[in-house]
């Protein structure tokens, strides 16, 4: 078959289909020819045998184009060919072939018009085409020309400068992202310069930025390292608040405030505020103790570090206790001041608004303003609550630094700086947050009463050896003198209201309204060492030794009268109810001109009588009232020492100068029963007058003796027995006298005492007043009997009286010579009382006292004379009354004392001898001053001359009636 199919090739046939496709689109349109038409017009024109022939085709040939139609017919022959039917078949194929054509030329004769008009249209299009192709042309050249001269220039243009702007817009992005990346080089520098609040807000801006830049991979590790970056700051603002606490600085904290408003952590920062106030505590305390214990031990052995401040404190030494307290102070102030400067700033800030609402946003103002107030209400809330809690911190590490050590043995001038330094402390405390240092007071107190009572054992145990040494000489000082002037009272005149005028009472006012914060805000210390405090000189109290001529004893009569110089409260005039003395520096100038010569102090000025010891004791007063005003918890136990001091004083002046049991017995009441009430409680609580040794004495009692002083010993030096010196009268005048100066400043510094003393315990301060000091002056009574009863040779007196005939029966002109003999003893006293007011001033009160104890006991001989007479007639009850009288007439002149003591007594002793019976049992009931023996005698003496009997025994039964409630 293939061969055929070559071999029709080669001869130029081809299949219809092929013959069609290669005819162009136009060629298969073209018209028929004329021979073509005729020739198909020839053909048989049976539609339906056209029709017929048509439909034989068979389907196959109405295929697709791909259909091979030579192949198909070829593979159509038989194996075995049959020219014949081969050319049957031709035939049959032809007449297809012309019916088709027949059908077609047919169809195209129908469609003539059409096609025609067609190809017309097909025409003009083909010519429109051609226009349209020139056009186009002339338009893409056009084109060409616009794109070359517009668009690649005008348009390229924009598409640079839009590629510019982008280009400059990734360029600021760069330099943004490089910026970023050094930023930490500029937080550092920042934060060296402490601008905190600079480094948070530039730390937020890059934060913000590297926000915005977050699509670059850069950037994602630049946030979270600029988030690391924040925490430090923090850390290192944590770290710069923390100084706040050692040294306030305004614009430091500012900054540190602003940047903790930046992070929006105002709360926290006051939280760890208060936290670092109470590290700052810890640390400096510790600090300071370690330096001083670490000093003292002397090398660098690092085992005192790991000690706990409780142990530490113990290891300090005596010598360093005051320094390392005055520095523990000194550095808890400055954390103290820190906290109160803090307090300052923010309510400063509150008042003006601070810079809070400035960072608000106008967007968010209402909130913003909510929140800073709130946080300002949580910050004064939080300083007002920190402020008794660092001040209970402060109050605990000085409490056991204070009870670390044992301060019994310090020195008094040490121990009472100590109590300084603490007192301050304590008003710092007061001023701080209102808080009264209960803890303070309790450990000083502890340390205080422990101190004390070791302090007053011994000062005790030396004032014993003062007064057991002590010659009652007369200590001489100025007539100006005052206890203020002693360094030990030094601390009244601070307290004191000094007069002033009205003027300056104002300035006065406001300076005592400063505190120690607003006075050592902008510098200085209030615990600074005062070292010239020390060494201040007191003023110089001790006068010179005797006067060289009479103008420097007028200028000293001068000085006694201008009272310039005195106290407002030594002023006052006070007068002793008990026995009408007059302190030495209440005598005003009229005073001192209307006495007369009894008082034997005229020759010297009217200085103080007082000894040494008296100003010993005075000392040891006002050093006690020192620490009683530093330290007022122990104002009880201070004030009942100094009650001891006295008592002690009182008791050894009366033992040494007082105490005579002859003269006790005698009944004229020389001692007060409070006075004798007074010497029993002494004796009983303060005077050891046991010496066994006796080792089953319980450890009770041992505490108890421990507390008591040993019974006193005179001075072998001082001489009592001489009548040349009245039995000693110099040194009883000292002694007495000195008691009774002492007395007086008791009673001067009485309203201080009453100020500092406990509420609860102002009744024993009151009775130690009425019941020992006001007694002071009673004890002139019975020292000065003891030498009235020595002055005077009464025993001579009674028996000259026992030698005078009384039973005479003429009225005598002349008196008894035993008047004589009294009054010339009584002129031999007032000598002997000159004599001894050379060496010392007597006062009025002692003077007087002396010479009514003197007459007293004169007119008590007298009476004890004229009751030994055995018969007494009325001409010599006359003789008593003359010499009597001439005795009266002749001591007036030697005395002021008006009226004569017991000059009643006498007379009326006299007088009863002339009473009837019923008039004398009377007066015997009512005159119980008598003794027995005197009213016995006189019964017997009247019996006989008016008295009977009978009315003798009714008498002295009841003399003897009166005489068995004294049995």
């Amino acid at each position: 078959m293939q061969k055929i199919k070559s071999l029709m090739t080669r001869q130029g046939l081809r299949s219809p289909q092929e013959s069609v496709h290669d005819l162009s689109p136009i060629e298969n349109f073209r018209i028929p020819s004329k021979e073509e038409f005729r020739e198909l017009r020839e053909q048989p024109t049976d539609p339906q045998a056209q029709q017929e022939i048509i439909n034989s085709i068979e389907e196959v040939y109405f295929s697709s184009d791909s259909f091979d139609i030579v192949k198909y017919e070829l593979e159509k022959l038989p194996p075995v060919l049959s020219l014949q039917e081969l050319e049957e078949y031709r035939d049959k194929l032809k007449q297809q072939q012309a019916a088709v054509s027949k059908k077609v030329a047919d169809l195209i004769l129908e469609k003539q018009p059409a096609y025609a008009k067609e190809l017309e249209r097909v025409t003009s299009l083909q010519t429109g085409l051609q226009l349209a192709a020139v056009i186009c042309t002339n338009g893409r050249r056009h084109l060409n020309i616009a794109k070359e001269g517009f668009t690649q220039a005008s348009l390229g243009l924009l598409a640079n400068q839009r590629k510019r702007q982008l280009l400059i817009g990734l360029l600021k992005s760069l330099r943004t992202i490089k910026t970023l990346q050094r930023t930490d080089v500029r937080l550092s520098e920042m934060l060296e310069e402490e601008d905190y609040p600079g480094a948070i807000q530039l730390c937020l801006e890059c934060q913000k930025a590297a926000s915005t830049f977050k699509h670059y991979s850069c950037i994602s590790e630049l946030n979270s390292k600029l988030q690391d970056t924040l925490e430090q700051i923090e850390e290192q603002l944590d770290v710069a608040l923390s100084k706040i606490c050692k040294n306030f600085d305004i614009s430091h904290y500012t900054k540190v405030q602003q940047a903790y408003r930046l992070l929006g952590k105002t709360q926290t920062a006051m939280d760890q505020l208060h936290m670092h106030f109470t590290q700052a505590i810890h640390n400096t305390v510790f600090q300071v103790v370690l330096g001083y214990v670490e000093l003292c031990a002397g090398n660098t052995d690092t085992k005192f570090q790991k000690l706990q401040y409780k142990d530490l404190c113990t290891h300090i030494t005596s010598d360093s206790y005051i320094p390392c307290l005055a520095d523990l102070c000194k550095a808890l102030w400055e954390v103290m001041l820190s906290y109160y400067r803090t307090m300052q700033w923010h309510e400063t800030h509150d008042r003006d608004g601070g810079p809070a609402l400035s960072s608000v946003s106008d967007g968010s103002n209402a909130i913003g303003a909510e929140e800073a107030n709130f946080d300002r209400s949580y910050v004064k809330k939080k300083l007002e609550h920190g402020l008794s809690r660092i001040w209970q911190d402060v109050q605990l590490k000085v409490k056991t630094y204070l009870l670390g050590t044992d301060l019994s043995n310090f020195k008094y001038d040490d121990f009472i700086f100590v109590l300084d330094i603490i007192s301050r402390l304590m008003q710092v405390g007061e001023e701080f947050c209102g808080s009264k240092s209960e803890v303070l007071q309790e450990s000083i107190r502890k340390q205080s009463v422990n101190y004390f009572k070791n302090y007053h054992r011994t000062r005790l145990e030396e004032l014993r050896m003062f007064l057991e040494n002590e010659t009652w000489e007369l200590c001489p000082v100025k007539a100006s003198f005052s206890i203020l002037q002693l360094h030990e009272f030094k601390f009244m005149e601070q307290s004191r209201s000094p007069s002033m005028s009205p003027s300056k009472q104002p300035a006065s006012a406001i300076s005592t309204t400063v505190t120690l914060f607003e006075q050592y805000c902008n510098g200085g210390n209030p615990f600074e060492i005062q070292a010239n405090n020390k060494d201040e000189e007191t003023e110089d109290v001790l006068a010179s030794n005797g006067y060289e001529s009479d103008e420097q004893e007028k200028s000293a009569y001068q000085e006694y009268d201008s009272d310039s110089d005195v106290p407002e409260e030594l002023k006052r005039d006070y007068v002793d109810e008990q026995t009408g003395d007059v302190p030495v520096k209440s005598i005003s100038r009229e005073t001192l001109k209307s006495r007369k010569r009894s008082d034997y102090s005229l020759n010297k000025v009217n200085a103080p009588i007082l000894t040494n010891t008296t100003l010993n004791v005075i000392r040891l007063v006002g050093k006690y009232m020192q620490m009683m005003n530093i330290l007022k918890p122990i104002a009880f136990d201070v004030i009942h020492f100094m009650s001891q001091l006295f008592d002690y004083y009182l008791y050894a002046v009366y033992t040494f100068f007082g105490r005579n049991d002859t003269f006790e017995l005698t009944g004229l009441g020389l001692s007060s029963s409070r006075l004798r009430t007074t010497l029993n409680r002494i004796q009983e609580s303060l005077i050891d007058l046991e010496v066994s040794t006796d080792s089953t004495v319980t450890l009770t009692a041992v505490e108890e003796r421990k507390e008591k002083v040993p019974s006193l010993h005179l001075s072998h030096l001082v001489v009592l027995t001489s009548g040349n010196t009245l039995y000693g009268l110099a040194e009883r005048v000292v002694a007495t006298e000195s008691l009774v100066f002492l007395a007086e400043q008791f009673e001067f510094l009485q309203p201080h005492l009453d100020t500092v003393m406990p509420a609860a315990k102002k009744p024993f301060l009151q009775q130690f007043y009425s019941q020992t000091v006001s007694t002071a002056s009673e004890l002139r009574k019975p020292i000065y009997w003891i030498v009235a009863a020595k002055a005077i040779d009464y025993e001579q007196m009674l028996l000259l009286m026992a030698n005078v005939k009384w039973d005479v029966k003429e009225i005598m002109s002349q008196h008894n010579i035993y008047v004589d003999s009294l009054l010339k003893e009584f002129e031999q006293f007032n000598r002997r009382l000159n004599e001894v007011s050379k060496r010392v001033r007597i006062p009025l009160p002692v003077s007087n006292i002396l010479w009514e104890h003197c007459i007293r006991l004169a007119n008590r001989t007298l009476v004890e004379g004229y009751a030994n007479v055995k018969k007494c007639s009325n001409e010599g009850r006359a003789l008593m009354q003359l010499d009597f009288q001439q005795f009266l007439m002749k001591l007036e002149k030697l005395t002021d004392i008006r009226p004569i003591p017991d000059k009643e007594f006498v007379e009326t002793y006299i007088k009863a001898y002339y009473l009837t019976e019923n008039d004398m049992e009377r007066w015997i009931k009512e005159h119980r001053e008598y003794s027995t023996k005197q009213l016995t005698n006189l019964v017997n003496v009247c019996l006989g001359s008016h008295i009977n009997k009978k009315a003798r025994q009714k008498l002295l039964a009841a003399i003897d009636d009166i005489d068995r409630p004294k049995r």
